[in-house]
């Protein structure tokens, strides 16, 4: 047997040695058991926190602006009420109609009489003191008492500049003046200045018809005829002909100043630091100009 052969034969016992040691046998462990569903011996027990019941978040309430409820104990409350209802009220109102709309007809007398006084005192309540076979009533005081569109024309005419009227201040005490001032504009009777957004009016002047003034067809049809001027164009011939157009600066230049060179200062005297030469040198700023 040739030495090769013997090294083969020895390779191959090591081999079996080995093998037979190492085992491809896995250890699997033994399968999870399930975990047992909780009895109620076993049910953990809630938490003290749990115990508590959590309250929801009470809603956000903006305290500087209290909502209107429709009553109120306030007697300045119940003032702002009856100026509401004497407003909605074509007709003066007495007291005891105003406390019944109120509903405080019930309440005690200082009450009745503390609201009484402040009605009267209002600046936005006229009262009419009683009268014989008439009681005394309270009607709503606007800031122009106009409800017509008689009294309207009037009081315009009355005027002695051309300020005009606000509409907004004449919805104050006519809340339909919208209208009439429409009917009047149609007629030619009033000057209507409009709100671009909304198209309703806000201011009034007055209007005589008897000074519109027709034209001519001939006139109006040679008026159109005429051409204006690109826009631009005028401008362009002011600056050709050496003129400033009004709605340009002129601008005027300053003539350029000669720079003129600093001036050099004359050297102060300083610190000597040639000391050693104190013997030999000769000093001459005397003959300094």
């Amino acid at each position: 047997m040739s030495y090769l052969q013997n090294k083969v034969q020895s390779f191959n016992a090591n081999l079996g040695t080995v093998a037979g040691k190492i085992s491809n046998k896995r250890t699997v462990g033994p399968p999870a058991r399930p975990a047992p569903s909780p009895t109620p011996s076993q049910a953990s027990a809630p938490s003290k926190n749990d115990l508590k019941r959590k309250r929801a978040d009470p809603p956000h309430v903006p305290y500087s602006q209290p909502a209107d409820t429709g009553v109120g104990d306030h007697i300045m409350t119940q003032v702002t009420y009856a100026i509401d209802f004497l407003k909605n009220k074509d007709q003066p109102q007495t007291f005891p109609a105003i406390l019944q709309y109120l509903s405080v007809q019930t309440r005690e007398e200082s009450y009745k009489s503390a609201l009484e006084k402040i009605l009267i005192r209002h600046a936005k309540i006229n009262y009419e003191p009683k009268r014989e076979g008439s009681p005394a009533v309270f009607n709503f005081r606007p800031v122009h008492n106009i409800r017509s569109a008689d009294s309207l024309l009037k009081f315009l005419q009355s005027q002695r500049t051309a300020q005009g009227l606000s509409v907004k201040e004449l919805r104050d005490g006519w809340p339909d003046a919208e209208d009439a001032i429409s009917k009047l504009e149609a007629e030619g009777r009033l000057l209507v200045t409009r709100n671009k957004k909304d198209n309703h009016a806000r201011m009034v002047w007055p209007n005589d018809p008897s000074l519109n003034f027709e034209l001519d067809e001939e006139f109006k049809q040679i008026w159109h005829k005429i051409k204006l001027p690109e826009p631009g164009a005028l401008a362009d011939a002011l600056e050709k002909e050496g003129l400033t157009p009004a709605n340009k600066h002129r601008m005027v230049k300053k003539p350029m100043k000669a720079q003129e060179k600093p001036k050099r200062k004359a050297r102060a005297g300083g610190k000597t630091t040639n000391v050693h030469m104190a013997g030999v040198l000769k000093d001459f700023s005397h003959l300094k100009k």
